[in-house]
């Protein structure tokens, strides 16, 4: 599915100002619209741009919804309210949905955002961690709960984990920039930027390019809601595609309207831009130019559960449900 490109001009004329996450200031369809709910997975940020595009453009009230965006963060976790259902869909990613479903909760994911898991190791150039077999006999920061990640990463690559000595540290590039340690567990799209804006040259080496395959930004729903609200969530889902379209071909206007809709989240606008460049390779492929926004393969399903299983998560592939991209993406 393909839309015409998005200019910053078009993204931005309907105004941020007057957006409450409710679109009040564009006409309203006929129709009567359905009221739903997307639970984010964290902080309001660009992280979500293709969300708030199709919101601030009127894409989901055409299709005869009503949606609100329901911000995560470290205190609102995605999963409570999906199966609830207080929202319709959640963010979230393969790891939290097995967690979530070994614990019963009725999840199918739907669609998967992030083609490529975001996980990196970041390392500075004179000292550089380039692939897996350079970590040994280094030092990383990370926070001790990521330590399955790591174990996983080295299993998966036939790495000593005991020759790598972690050091428990905050989520900050601090540690590596004042040299305390060699590298730092951290996802692509933040610690790296955050270097960079203060012109800090760093290296990061994508997990996801040795062997670490874990669906991220992906989107479950509750086995009833796929049964009998596949029109809802269709539209949305479409909405959503349309909406990361619509940044891709212009991630700086998106940038833009994110910081201009969320004045006193402390967003920085060159930081949300980088964050915007670094995310989109993640989030598009091959194999999305084939099939559309949010797809994903059954030899991806078969490595995420690879993967699962070293983080000690038992799944199927019936927890991965493709037919409603199947519906957006038809024709």
């Amino acid at each position: 599915m393909t839309h015409s490109p998005l200019t910053r001009r078009r993204l931005l004329q309907t105004g941020a100002a007057g957006l409450a996450l409710g679109l009040s200031g564009l006409p309203r369809p006929a129709r009567a619209q359905e009221a739903v709910a997307l639970q984010l997975s964290w902080l309001h940020s660009v992280q979500f741009a293709g969300s708030y595009i199709a919101l601030q453009n009127g894409w989901w009230r055409e299709a005869g919804l009503e949606v609100s965006l329901l911000q995560g963060g470290p205190n609102a976790p995605v999963e409570p309210p999906v199966v609830a259902g207080t929202a319709l869909v959640g963010i979230s990613a393969a790891d939290y949905a097995a967690a979530a479903v070994a614990q019963g909760a009725p999840f199918r994911i739907i669609g998967v955002a992030m083609q490529k898991n975001p996980f990196a190791i970041a390392s500075l150039p004179d000292n550089p961690v380039e692939t897996p077999a350079d970590l040994p006999g280094k030092s990383i920061g990370m926070a001790i709960a990521n330590t399955p990640v790591l174990q996983a990463l080295c299993k998966l690559n036939d790495v000593d984990f005991d020759a790598i000595r972690i050091v428990p540290t905050q989520y900050s590039a601090q540690p590596l920039v004042a040299g305390e340690v060699d590298c730092l567990l951290c996802w692509e799209t933040d610690l790296p930027v955050a270097m960079a804006i203060q012109g800090v040259e760093a290296r990061t080496m994508l997990m996801a390019d040795h062997g670490y395959a874990l669906h991220s930004q992906t989107y479950i729903v509750t086995e009833d809601s796929l049964a009998n609200r596949r029109e809802a969530l269709v539209a949305l889902m479409a909405g959503e595609a349309r909406g990361w379209e619509a940044c891709r071909a212009d991630s700086d206007a998106a940038a833009d309207l994110t910081v201009a809709l969320f004045p006193d989240a402390g967003l920085d606008l060159p930081t949300q831009k980088l964050q915007a460049r670094r995310q989109l390779p993640l989030m598009f492929s091959d194999l999305t130019e084939r099939h559309g926004f949010g797809w994903w393969s059954d030899e991806a399903v078969e490595a995420n559960i690879r993967t699962l299983s070293l983080l000690g998560r038992e799944v199927t592939p019936t927890l991965w449900d493709r037919s409603i991209l199947e519906a957006v993406h038809a024709g």
